[in-house]
């Protein structure tokens, strides 16, 4: 159900399935995932698309979650990954964005029925996320690939969506608790990792991701893992972090760090995000006025994305996370976006943009930065249930210079 190649752009991603499923409770699962330039558009504005995300994901904050009501800006999906999934028997696939910033795996009104699909009656409307959505729960078979299934495993059917475009609806992969936007609060739907979990197929409550780094518009470098950790993804150990417990970040996969650049600090501890579906890495207006004037970099008026010269290109620092611990540092060429693709977003062959940004408010708010799938593509990614943790490790393309 995948829309036309001349609407669309699509930069493919692993495809493997890495365990049986009769191999229960102790080999992790390994998908497929897409990664999409959703060109059919236009021009890519990064920048516009992350900024309404971010407001969204902070406006279902201020309210109780099963109490919000009302509409929010939203526009077009711009950079995401997809994976392809099997709903219903015979299976229907799905072309699906992922999505940690949801728990409620929904489909359009292209959804097919088959003898598997049952309707709950349950009204749904959910405002985290890719993208808002309203319809109706079923509970159907949802297949990961080669015979791996979940039975019975709630998903929506949105009778209304707002900002979707080029793709079937999300395969949300957050926390339980942003399931409790429905008309009874006080019940949760069980996540696609949680069935997979309570039917035996997986060990832990346990999503892995890796991103890596492309600069093409056709690469296969990419996996989703539920139950476990891929070890040929990462380098070195993989460092935990507790969820964070600070009012709004704390319904997401939130987690408490401080950002330097070089060693200057920009951003002291606070609460943010880690986030698949935003592609830049967004901060505190403070801590972007700082960046900013560190970096000399000017806002481009077409793409709205800082642009520096070669010679300031040159002279960047690392940017660092420090998360606990231990320190994540984001290489001058993980600070820009791949040169090779500027045209998609507007941007000039011959300039370098900056992949930091302004999330649009000041620190302080709960939820004061996004580690974006730029941050993600250059660090292996563990987001664990089980242990209310996230968890790290550097990769072969950390220290890459392809951009």
């Amino acid at each position: 159900m995948f829309p036309a190649v001349s609407l669309v752009t699509t930069l493919l991603l692993a495809l493997s399935i890495a365990a049986s499923p009769v191999e229960i409770r102790n080999s992790p699962i390994t998908v497929s995932i897409a990664r999409r330039l959703n060109t059919s558009g236009g021009t890519i504005n990064l920048l516009q698309h992350d900024q309404s995300r971010a407001a969204a994901l902070k406006a279902v904050g201020k309210d109780t979650l099963g109490r919000r009501t009302g509409s929010i800006p939203v526009t077009n999906d711009a950079v995401d990954y997809i994976a392809s999934i099997g709903i219903g028997n015979p299976a229907t696939t799905y072309n699906l964005i992922v999505d940690n910033g949801c728990s409620v795996t929904w489909v359009d009104d292209t959804y097919v029925k088959t003898s598997t699909s049952v309707d709950t009656g349950k009204a749904i409307a959910v405002y985290s996320g890719s993208v808002p959505f309203s319809g109706t729960e079923y509970t159907d078979t949802v297949s990961l690939g080669d015979g791996l299934t979940i039975i019975q495993q709630p998903i929506g059917v949105a009778s209304t969506s707002t900002g979707l475009t080029g793709v079937d609806g999300v395969l949300c992969i957050g926390p339980l608790d942003l399931t409790e936007i429905q008309a009874d609060p006080s019940t949760t739907i069980p996540t696609v990792t949680e069935n997979l979990y309570s039917q035996g197929i997986i060990s832990e409550i346990v999503v892995s991701i890796s991103f890596e780094p492309t600069t093409s518009e056709s690469d296969t470098n990419g996996e989703l893992t539920f139950g476990g950790t891929d070890a040929t993804k990462y380098t070195g150990a993989i460092a935990y972090t507790p969820l964070t417990t600070t009012y709004p970040s704390s319904y997401y996969w939130g987690i408490n760090e401080s950002i330097t650049y070089g060693t200057t600090t920009i951003l002291s501890e606070t609460a943010g995000i880690i986030d698949t579906d935003n592609t830049l890495i967004l901060i505190a207006t403070n801590a972007f006025s700082l960046y900013q004037s560190a970096t000399g970099g000017i806002s481009d008026d077409t793409t709205g994305l800082l642009r520096i010269t070669s010679t300031q290109y040159s002279a960047l620092e690392n940017l660092n996370f420090n998360v606990g611990s231990n320190t994540y540092a984001l290489t001058p060429n993980g600070q820009i976006w791949p040169r090779a693709l500027n045209t998609y977003i507007g941007g000039s062959t011959s300039y370098i943009y900056l992949i930091v940004n302004s999330i649009g408010t000041p620190s302080g708010e709960g939820l004061d930065f996004i580690n974006g799938y730029t941050f993600l593509e250059r660090f292996y990614t563990v987001l664990d249930t089980t242990n209310s943790q996230v968890g790290f490790a550097t990769t072969a393309y950390t220290n890459a210079t392809t951009n």
